[in-house]
């Protein structure tokens, strides 16, 4: 890897970057963009700008500039546009998979410093497991609690989000506890990332999941219960939505 020190090829610059984003921007997408991410007024991703580039060719870029000094990558992140944003934390996934702990370290608190830029669920989703999960593997976890109480949504979507690294080596106690934190969240997008990775565990310990839902079915948004649910046997799904389970007859499945 390029040391922080060393500068990039002199043909894969900051400024070159940008004119290749220029050249593939696409206007008609960008608009669909918009509206697709929620920019309007109220909505979640209120005045978001897009240049109209697929995920496909942003990932390309960061592929190809990978070694982009870390100053620029800041740069990318600050930027207005959603993509620049998205291509920097690539970059920063791709740093965080490569470095050394102290820049996995660097990269963690950069990132839990810069939220407020990464402001939808795509930026969150592409990010937060890479590097806030990746970081906390084998740390104490008490930040996550933190995030989940934020009043900043991105901020709880990553709590949740960054939890689905645990879920993959096994490990569901923070996303259970995150999950019935957030049962009263006010937000779709909390309920729908509650339920994928209530979901996800269910995949690797159904009788765990199942506990969860026999506890909290009754408070948990429809949304969040949906997501959740949505690889159970067809007839377990309907009486789960309709309130039908009672903990005897799971601990009888269990």
């Amino acid at each position: 890897m390029t040391s922080k020190n060393s500068p990039a090829s002199p043909s894969l610059t900051l400024q070159s970057l940008r004119r290749s984003l220029k050249k593939i921007a696409d206007p008609q997408r960008a608009k669909h963009s918009q509206q697709y991410f929620k920019t309007g007024k109220g909505e979640y991703g209120a005045g978001d700008r897009f240049l109209g580039i697929t995920v496909p060719a942003v990932r390309a870029l960061a592929r190809q500039y990978r070694e982009l000094p870390l100053r620029d990558i800041d740069s990318l992140l600050h930027s207005r546009w959603h993509e620049e944003r998205l291509l920097a934390l690539l970059l920063w996934v791709d740093r965080t998979r490569r470095g050394d702990a102290r820049q996995r370290q660097r990269i963690y608190r950069k990132y839990l410093r810069s939220t407020r830029y990464i402001n939808n669920w795509d930026l969150v989703d592409s990010s937060a497991g890479q590097i806030v999960g990746a970081y906390l593997a084998d740390k104490d976890k008490g930040v996550l609690f933190r995030l989940a109480r934020s009043a900043n949504l991105w901020e709880r979507r990553i709590a949740v989000i960054a939890s689905g690294l645990f879920i993959r080596n096994g490990r569901f106690t923070e996303i259970l506890k995150i999950a019935a934190l957030l049962l009263h969240d006010e937000h779709d997008l909390i309920h729908k990332a509650a339920g994928w990775m209530l979901r996800e565990v269910g995949k690797r310990d159904r009788p765990c999941l199942e506990r969860f839902l026999v506890r909290h079915q009754a408070g948990m948004p429809r949304t969040m219960l949906r997501y959740a649910i949505e690889h159970l046997p067809v007839q377990q799904r309907r009486r789960y939505l309709q309130g039908n389970v009672s903990t005897k007859s799971a601990a009888v499945r269990n």
